[in-house]
């Protein structure tokens, strides 16, 4: 089996969840979303289902469902619990599987373990989501140097959205990895997802 693609951004809002489903639809593969924080009834995992047409596709429960929006150290602890990640194991698959995390790469899920630290126990490789504004640049190349640091691969950056090619050429030059751009998608449907094709 490959290894499992793990899907995180250099921020939250940047389209992490399309992206994930782009890439579901484009390799018919499996996806996982191991911590959910809020939005329950509309959670990352029924958006990308919804918006995948093929069959083949599995979409694995998650390891935690947490009741409220907020970072997971801060939904656990209003939930009354403490996320474990020795519980956090990913699902049995012969299939590619998709990984789409919360948040950043630093986001903690507990008092003494963040996103970052879960990627690396998951064995996974990286693909990085990036939305151009203002401070993408630094939050984009401290990503990709916060894994470098810790021997994680990264295969490809993603630039999500309207293009800036000065931004877009510092930061290739920086990753040293495959860089793919997907457009602004108007029609978020099943139709609209299908229409957006991604090799890696």
């Amino acid at each position: 089996m490959n290894k499992p693609l793990f899907i995180t951004g250099v921020g939250t809002g940047i389209g992490k969840t399309v992206v994930s489903a782009i890439l579901v639809e484009s390799l018919k593969a499996d996806y996982w979303k191991p911590i959910q924080s809020g939005d329950l009834d509309n959670s990352d995992t029924l958006k990308v289902q919804s918006l995948v047409s093929n069959t083949q596709s599995i979409f694995h429960p998650e390891s935690y469902r947490l009741t409220q929006p907020f970072s997971p150290h801060k939904s656990a602890v209003l939930d009354g619990i403490e996320i474990d990640p020795t519980t956090i194991k990913i699902p049995q698959t012969d299939n590619t599987l998709i990984i789409e995390g919360a948040g950043g790469l630093m986001v903690p899920l507990n008092n003494n373990f963040l996103m970052i630290d879960l990627i690396q126990q998951l064995g996974a490789e990286v693909i990085l989501v990036v939305k151009h504004y203002l401070g993408s640049i630094n939050h984009t190349l401290l990503s990709l140097e916060a894994l470098r640091n810790r021997n994680i691969p990264v295969i490809a950056v993603i630039f999500n959205g309207e293009p800036n090619e000065s931004s877009e050429e510092v930061i290739k030059n920086y990753a040293q990895c495959p860089a793919l751009s997907i457009p602004d998608i108007q029609d978020l449907s099943k139709e609209g997802i299908a229409g957006v094709k991604v090799k890696l």
